[in-house]
C-alpha cells in the first residue's frame, strides 16, 4: 500500500492543528498554545486538551483560595454563578472539593519507558537540526531535509537499537511512514498521528512555524516538515518498541475524570472550576466597569469644540503642549497615566508596529526582522540609510571595536585548543568584569549608560528609506521601500482608526522596547505587535511618512486637517526603566522649547512610573524607583527585570476621556477609538478583527503558562539551558519549552502575580455596530460565544449604557456594577 505524499502530508497537518505554533526566542511571538481548539467551547476545549497534553486547563484551587479570601471574588457575583449551576455550599466547603479532586489529578500516571526514550533522542536530533548558528560544529547533511539528514547518521547513534546502516531504514519518509502503520487501519493514521505530535509539542510547534515560511532563510537551507519529523518519530518508536497507538484515541466532550463537575448547561458539562474563573471574571469586569467614565459625551465633536473655547492650559491656542501615541500594551497604561499628571498632554493607544507591515534592516545588522505582528504580512521592505553626517563614523567606530572583542572572547571560549591560554592570559580580567556584574550591577548599568551617550544611536544619523525602490535583490517579491498612495494610506489609516481631528505642535510616535542582561526571554518583553522586537523603527517610519509634505497635502484632501506648525517625530519606550528616548532629527529649532519642556516632563513621569513599577517588585524601593529599574537591566541574576504583560485582564476600545484619571493598574491595552468619526465602522472592525484578537493570544498564553507552567510554560529560569539560539529546555534535553517562564508569572513558587483570567474586552460604540461586525466575522464571533473572552459595549447613542455578550449575537444588560478591592 503506497499512499500519495500529498495525501499523507493533508492527514498530517490535519492532525497537526491541535498543536501550537511555536516560534524562537530571538522573535518571541506570543500564541495561544490552545489555538488549535478555539472552535469549542472552553470548557471543552481545556479538557480535551488535558487528554492530548496532560496540562491543567484551570487555576489551581488555591489560587481561587487566595483571590477570595484578597477579596477579588465578589461573593454576590459568586452566589449568582453557583445558583445559575444548581451549586449548593459554602464556598470553602466547594474549595475543599475542588482541592480533592485536583489531589486526585496530580497522581496522574506513569509514562512508558520505551516512549521517553523516544523522546529524548528525538529531541537532541531536533536540536542537532533545527540549530541557528550556536552550534559550533553543526549537523552534516543538513541540507537533505531532517529525515534524510538524520537517517545518514542514525547508524551511528549508540541508542539506537537495529540500525547498522542506513539502509536498515526506510529511504524516503512516507516509505517509513507507511513501514510503521501498515497494520493499522487507514481510518485510524489521522489519530496516530496527533498523538505523536503531541508528545512532543514544543518541537512540534516550532516544525510546524518553519514550514508555514516564518523561519526565513532557515528553512530554504535546512528544510524540516511535520511528515519527517513523524517518520523520524515511528521509525525510532519501532525500533525501541514503544507503543504507536495512545491508550485512547478518542476524544472527549466533557471534562477531565478528575474535576469536579457542576450541573450540566447549555453547552454540556462544565466544571466547578469554570464556575468559580466566570465569577471572578465577573468581579474584576464590574470594577472596571465600575471606573469608566459614563458620563463622557455622546457627541465627541461637542467636547472638542468645548475644550477649543476653553482657556489654554499651555498658553497656546487650546491644543495640546503635545501628543503622544503608545502601543496598546498595557505597560503603556502606567505610563500614559504619570505623563497625562505631568503636563497638558494627550495620550493615544494604537497598535505598536504602527500600521507600518515592514521587513526592516537596521543601520549595523546582519538580518533583517518582520516587524509586524504575525496576523499581518509585511508589505514592504525598509533598510536605514545614513543621512546626518558625523555621528556615523563614531558610530562604525565604536561598535567594530565591540564586535570584534565579542568575536575574539566566543572563539576563544569556545575553542578547545585555546581555551586553557584564554583562562591564564585573560581569565582574571574576565572574572574581574564577571564579578562587577554580579556584585555591582548598578555600576555596570551607570557605565552602560555612559557608552551609550557618547556612541551615536543610528537613529541619530539614518533615515529610514521609505521612497519606492525597484524590486529585486535579496528583498524577494517584496518592494523597497512605499508609494505615496501607500504612504497617505498608512497615516490616514492610524489617524482614522484612533479618531484623531486636532493636532498638537509636536506628535510623537512612541514605539517600546526592553532592556536586560543574560535573559534568553529578552524579545519576550519587546513589543509583540512587531513579532518581539524593538518598536522604535516603525515608529519612526511612521513619523516619517507623516512629516513627507505630500504626504500631509494628500492627508488633508482626505479630510485630516494637518496644521503647518504640527512636528511629528518618533521615540522609544524602555518598558523596563520607563525611559523615553525622543529622535527628534526632524525638529525645527521653532520648536526647541516645547521639546525640551516635553524632555523634562517625560523626566518627571518615568520617576513615577518607575516608582510605580518598583513598588510592584519584590525587594525593591519605590523611593529609588529609576535607579532600581536601571539596576535590573545591568544585573545577569535578575530574574525579574519587570513583568512584562502580565496582570493584563482587559482590552478597552474607546477615547482616552473613558477612562482617563483611572489606575487601570497596568492591567488593560488601551485603543484610541472615536465611534463618532468612524461612520460606517470600518475602523471599528478593524481593530475588533486586528488588536483585539491578538491581544486574546496574549491573554491566553499568559493565562496557560500561570495555571500550568509545566506544560503550557517553560518552568524556572534557574533550570533552563538555551538550544541552538532557538529555544529553551528544561535541564539537558527533552522538549523546547513553548511558554513564559514562572519567574514572568510569579511572585514566588505558590504566589501568582499573572491574575490568570480570560481577556475582559469592553468597546465604546453602538451596539447595533458591534453586532454588524460579529455577523460578518464568524471567527471572532466564535471566541466569544465559546468563552475565549468576553465582551461588553458601552453603547453612546443609549446613555452609555453596558450591555454584556450573552452570545450568539444576542446581548443583556449589565447590572450595575459594584466596586471590590484591587
Amino acid at each position: 500500500m503506497t499512499l500519495e505524499r500529498t495525501t499523507l502530508e493533508d492527514s498530517i497537518d490535519r492532525a497537526a492543528e491541535t498543536v501550537g505554533s511555536v516560534w524562537p526566542l530571538h522573535s518571541f511571538v506570543t500564541a495561544n498554545p490552545l489555538a488549535g481548539f478555539e472552535d469549542r467551547p472552553f470548557h471543552r476545549a481545556v479538557s480535551e486538551a488535558e487528554q492530548l497534553f496532560g496540562g491543567r486547563g484551570y487555576p489551581h484551587p488555591s489560587v481561587f483560595r487566595r483571590a477570595w479570601a484578597d477579596g477579588r471574588i465578589d461573593p454576590e457575583v459568586l452566589r449568582e454563578e453557583l445558583d445559575a449551576h444548581g451549586v449548593s455550599g459554602t464556598p470553602e466547603a466547594l474549595l475543599d472539593e475542588m482541592e480533592t479532586a485536583e489531589a486526585e489529578r496530580e497522581r496522574g500516571s506513569d509514562t512508558d519507558d520505551a516512549t521517553e526514550t523516544v523522546d529524548r533522542i528525538l529531541s537532541k536530533w531536533l536540536a542537532a537540526f533545527l540549530d541557528q548558528g550556536q552550534a559550533q560544529w553543526s549537523m552534516p547533511n543538513r541540507e537533505r531535509g531532517f529525515y534524510a539528514a538524520w537517517r545518514s547518521l542514525a547508524p551511528h547513534d549508540e541508542e539506537i537499537p537495529g540500525c547498522d546502516d542506513p539502509s536498515d531504514i526506510p529511504e524516503s519518509p512516507v516509505e517509513a511512514v507507511e513501514a510503521v502503520l501498515s497494520e493499522f487501519p487507514e481510518g485510524r493514521w489521522e489519530a496516530i498521528f496527533e498523538h505523536h505530535l503531541a508528545a512532543l509539542p514544543g518541537w512540534t510547534g516550532f516544525v510546524k512555524q518553519r514550514a508555514d515560511g516564518h523561519a526565513g532563510p532557515w528553512q530554504s537551507k535546512y528544510p524540516a516538515s511535520l511528515l519527517d519529523y513523524l517518520a523520524v518519530r515511528l521509525t525510532l518508536v519501532d525500533l525501541l518498541d514503544a507503543p504507536v497507538e495512545p491508550e485512547d484515541t478518542g476524544a472527549t466532550d466533557g471534562p477531565s475524570d478528575h474535576e469536579a463537575t457542576v450541573e450540566p448547561d447549555e453547552s454540556g458539562e462544565v466544571p466547578l472550576a469554570e464556575v468559580w474563573l466566570t465569577a471572578w471574571e465577573k468581579s474584576y469586569r464590574a470594577r472596571l466597569l465600575d471606573g469608566i467614565d459614563q458620563s463622557i459625551t455622546v457627541d465627541q465633536s461637542v467636547t472638542a469644540d468645548q475644550s477649543a473655547a476653553e482657556p489654554s492650559t499651555d498658553g497656546g491656542d487650546g491644543r495640546p503642549a503635545a501628543q503622544l501615541v503608545f502601543c496598546i500594551d498595557t505597560r503603556s497604561e502606567v505610563i500614559r497615566r504619570h505623563i497625562e499628571d505631568a503636563g497638558p498632554y494627550e495620550t493615544h493607544g494604537y497598535a505598536g508596529f504602527f500600521g507600518v507591515p515592514m521587513r526592516y534592516e537596521g543601520y549595523d545588522s546582519e538580518v533583517e526582522i518582520d516587524a509586524c505582528p504575525p496576523i499581518v504580512d509585511p508589505e514592504h521592505r525598509v533598510t536605514e540609510r545614513p543621512e546626518h553626517k558625523g555621528g556615523e563614523a563614531a558610530h562604525d567606530r565604536w561598535t567594530g571595536l565591540a564586535t570584534a572583542a565579542r568575536k575574539h572572547l566566543k572563539s576563544l571560549k569556545t575553542n578547545v585548543a585555546a581555551a586553557f591560554t584564554f583562562v591564564e592570559g585573560g581569565g582574571s580580567a574576565y572574572g574581574a568584569a564577571m564579578a562587577a556584574r554580579t556584585l555591582v550591577p548598578s555600576a555596570v548599568a551607570d557605565l552602560s549608560e555612559a557608552v551609550d551617550d557618547r556612541v551615536p544611536s543610528p537613529a541619530e544619523f539614518c533615515e529610514p528609506a521609505l521612497d519606492r525602490r525597484e524590486k529585486g535583490g535579496d528583498g524577494g517579491d517584496l518592494p523597497h521601500g512605499m508609494t505615496l498612495a501607500e504612504k497617505v494610506d498608512c497615516a490616514g489609516t492610524a489617524f482614522e482608526l484612533m479618531g484623531w481631528e486636532e493636532f498638537g505642535r509636536l506628535v510623537v510616535f512612541a514605539g517600546h522596547a526592553s532592556e536586560t542582561a543574560n535573559n534568553p526571554f529578552g524579545s519576550s518583553l519587546d513589543c509583540g505587535a512587531c513579532a518581539g522586537n524593538p518598536g522604535g523603527p516603525n515608529a519612526r517610519a511612521l513619523a516619517a511618512i507623516c512629516n513627507d509634505e505630500e504626504v500631509r497635502a494628500q492627508l488633508r484632501e482626505r479630510g485630516h486637517d494637518i496644521p503647518e506648525d504640527t512636528v511629528f517625530l518618533a521615540g522609544e519606550h524602555n518598558t523596563t526603566t520607563d525611559e523615553i528616548t525622543l529622535f527628534d532629527g526632524a525638529v525645527p529649532e521653532s520648536h526647541r522649547e516645547d521639546l525640551e519642556r516635553l524632555r523634562a516632563d517625560l523626566d518627571e513621569a518615568r520617576a513615577g512610573a518607575a516608582a510605580e513599577r518598583a513598588e510592584s517588585m519584590a525587594g525593591a524601593d519605590p523611593e529609588e524607583g529609576v535607579r532600581e529599574t536601571k539596576r535590573r537591566t545591568a544585573d545577569w541574576a535578575e530574574t525579574r527585570p519587570e513583568w512584562g504583560l502580565a496582570g493584563n485582564g482587559s482590552f478597552v476600545i474607546g477615547p482616552r476621556e473613558l477612562t482617563e484619571g483611572e489606575d487601570l493598574d497596568g492591567r488593560a491595552f488601551l485603543h484610541s477609538y472615536d465611534w463618532s468619526t468612524d461612520p460606517d465602522g470600518a475602523a471599528l472592525e478593524a481593530i475588533v478583527t486586528g488588536p483585539l484578537v491578538v491581544t486574546q493570544w496574549i491573554n491566553s498564553q499568559y493565562y496557560f503558562a500561570t495555571v500550568d507552567n509545566a506544560v503550557y510554560g517553560s518552568g524556572s529560569k534557574v533550570t533552563q539551558n538555551p538550544r541552538g539560539n532557538i529555544g529553551v529546555v528544561q535541564g539537558n534535553g527533552g522538549d523546547l519549552m513553548t511558554g513564559l517562564p514562572l519567574q514572568s508569572l510569579m511572585v514566588d513558587s505558590e504566589r501568582p502575580y499573572h491574575q490568570p483570567l480570560r481577556l475582559t474586552a469592553v468597546i465604546h460604540a453602538p451596539v447595533e455596530r458591534v453586532t454588524d461586525i460579529l455577523a460578518r466575522h464568524e471567527e471572532v464571533a466564535r471566541l466569544f460565544d465559546n468563552g475565549w473572552l468576553s465582551l461588553t459595549v458601552v453603547d453612546p447613542e443609549q446613555d452609555n449604557v453596558a450591555v454584556h455578550y450573552r452570545g450568539d449575537l444576542e446581548w443583556e444588560r449589565a447590572s450595575a456594577a459594584r466596586p471590590l478591592a484591587h
